[in-house]
C-alpha cells in the first residue's frame, strides 16, 4: 500500500510538472533560473546616458546663453560646421573669399561671427577677405598655409568675454596628418551670454 501510494504520488507530481511546464513559457523559466542565479551578486551600478545638450556640449549653457560649436573640416568627406543654439549649418561653398567679403560687410552691427575653414583658406581667401577678418580681431589669418584648419568667433559692434577662446589654427604637417594632406579637425565652443548681442 506504501508503495502504491508513493507511486500514485510520484506520477500525479510528474504530471503536474509537465502540465506547469506547457503552461509557462520558456523565457520566464530562463529569467526566473537567471533571477536565482544572480542572488548573492554585487549590483552593478550604470551611470545614466546623459542628456543631449544644445551643439552635443557635455553640460549645459546657463540660462540667459547661447550654445555655439564651430568645427574645422578633416579631408575630403568632413565638412566644416557651425552650430549655434541647436542650428546647425554644414559649409560647402566654393567662392570662399567673396562670400566672406559680402557676409562681414552686410552683417549688422551688434553680430556675431562665426567662421571655420575646411580646405584651403590660404590660397582661396583674398587678401579684402583676409584684411576684414582681421579688422574683427583675428591673429592668425594671415598666417593660414596650405590646408590649414582654422576657426574663429568674431563680435561686429560689440566685445566678446576676455575668458571665451575666440581663434584656433592646425597647421598641415606630413608626420601628424591625419586625413592624408589634411590635419585634424580644430573646434572651438563655449557659451555666449545673450545680453551681449
Amino acid at each position: 500500500v506504501r508503495f502504491a501510494g508513493l507511486l500514485l504520488a510520484s506520477l500525479t507530481a510528474w504530471y503536474l510538472g509537465c502540465f506547469a511546464s506547457a503552461l509557462v513559457p520558456k523565457e520566464a523559466i530562463t529569467a526566473s533560473i537567471a533571477n536565482l542565479q544572480d542572488i548573492g551578486k554585487k549590483p552593478v551600478l550604470r551611470a545614466p546616458v546623459p542628456k543631449r545638450q544644445k551643439c552635443d556640449h557635455w553640460s549645459p549653457c546657463s540660462p540667459g546663453n547661447y550654445a555655439y560649436r564651430i568645427l574645422s573640416g578633416g579631408g575630403k568627406g568632413k565638412l566644416a560646421k557651425i552650430c549655434f543654439e541647436d542650428e546647425l549649418c554644414v559649409i560647402d561653398s566654393t567662392d570662399h573669399s567673396g562670400e566672406m567679403v559680402t557676409f562681414i560687410k552686410n552683417a549688422p552691427e551688434g553680430s556675431l561671427l562665426l567662421m571655420v575653414t575646411h580646405d584651403d583658406g590660404s590660397t582661396r581667401l583674398k587678401n579684402d577677405a583676409k584684411k576684414l577678418v582681421e579688422e574683427l580681431g583675428s591673429k592668425e589669418i594671415w598666417n593660414m598655409k596650405f590646408r590649414s584648419s582654422w576657426a574663429f568667433i568674431a563680435a561686429k559692434g560689440f566685445k566678446l568675454p576676455d575668458n571665451i577662446q575666440k581663434e584656433k589654427i592646425n597647421h598641415s604637417d606630413k608626420k601628424n596628418n591625419r586625413y592624408g594632406g589634411w590635419p585634424a579637425e580644430i573646434q572651438i565652443e563655449g557659451c555666449i551670454p545673450r545680453n551681449l548681442i
